[in-house]
Order: C-alpha cells, then sequence, then structure tokens
C-alpha cells in the first residue's frame, strides 16, 4: 500500500514524500508512552540524511516552520531541542545547516556530544547498520522516520535498552501527546 504526505509552508506545499507500506501486518507498535519518554528526556538529537534542500522533510523537521496536516507550526529546535545534523556529502563542505555544523557520521557526533536520539531520514534497508552505530555510541533512543521500517534493527535496539519509535514523525507525536519539547529536568 502506497502512502503520500505533504509539507507545507503556509499555502504551499513544500515536499512530496510516498512511501510503501507493506501488505502484511507489522509487529512492532510504537507506544505512547515510550514516544512520551523519549520526547521528553531528549535534548540532543542527531539527525541522519539532514539535507540542505528545503524540499526535504529533513530539513523541514530540523529548522523551517511548516506545518504536518496542520498539526504542528513547530520544529524540533524550536521545540527546544538541540539538532545535529549528519551528511557525509554536506560535512566535507564544512556546511552549516540552520546554524548547527553538519557532521559526517554518529561516531564523529558522539565525539562532541552525548546523544541522546538518533532520527533516521534514510530508507528502510539502509536503518539497520544506522541502528547498530546508535547501540555502539550509547544513544537512549532511535526514531525511524515516516516511511521508514525496519523490524529487525528495532528488535536490536530493543534488545540493546535503546527506546524506539518507528513510522512516525516527532512533529506529528509530540503535539499529539501535548509534549512542547524536553522537560527542563532531563539532564544533557
Amino acid at each position: 500500500m502506497n502512502f503520500k504526505l505533504a509539507f507545507l509552508v503556509g499555502n504551499r506545499i513544500v515536499s512530496r514524500t510516498t512511501f510503501r507500506m507493506s501488505s502484511t501486518a507489522e509487529t512492532f507498535q510504537n507506544s505512547d508512552d515510550v514516544l512520551r519518554r523519549i520526547l521528553k528526556s531528549t535534548k540532543t538529537i542527531a539527525l541522519i540524511g539532514a539535507s540542505k534542500n528545503t524540499e526535504r522533510a529533513s530539513n523541514h523537521v530540523m529548522c523551517e516552520i511548516y506545518s504536518v496536516m496542520k498539526m504542528s507550526s513547530s520544529t524540533l529546535q524550536e521545540m527546544g531541542y538541540k539538532v545535529i545534523p549528519i551528511n557525509p556529502g554536506l560535512a566535507k563542505e564544512n556546511y552549516i545547516l540552520h546554524g548547527e555544523r553538519v557532521y559526517s557520521n554518529l561516531k564523529e557526533v558522539s565525539s562532541e556530544f552525548t546523544v541522546d536520539m538518533v532520527d533516521i531520514f534514510r530508507n528502510s534497508k539502509d536503518a539497520g547498520p544506522i541502528v547498530d552505530e546508535a547501540v555502539v555510541i550509547g544513544a537512549k533512543s532511535v526514531w525511524l522516520q515516516l516511511g521508514v521500517v525496519n523490524e529487525d534493527a528495532a528488535k536490536r535496539a530493543i534488545d540493546a535498552g535503546l527506546d524506539v519509535a518507528m513510522n512516525t514523525c516527532p512533529l506529528i507525536e509530540a503535539p499529539r501527546l501535548g509534549i512542547n519539547g524536553p522537560d527542563e529536568s532531563s539532564s544533557l
């Protein structure tokens, strides 16, 4: 089954994406308790697949003001999260994206920051090795974005003690759950 998602800025569609869902039932189910824990305890997010292309969802989620099906006018940075973009090509250019240096990989980020959440904007197949790297660097959670479904990777992350969100977006879940950003009491 194919789904389409459009990101809006004002009344203008700036990004469209199509993703395919398997017709077979998936075993992983997001839990509102886990989503709340991730969104409230996270301070620093490593965003895999960051893009300077303003038409890409990974660009909007990080900083640009947009509306997801008129559910949110906030972004991760506006909500108070530190978002560290990861894109090897942009890192080679020493690119600064929305005020943050772009890094080439999670290991490089983890040498400078404690990563709470790894937010994955890659295809489902590529998500597996990224999840494994998130485990190695000691991330607390992985968030596989809309259309990114990797049951085996989710199981490995859970088995390693990480919280997992899959096939959803924090900018959809946060307002649905009444969360405006990280808890002030959460430690960096």
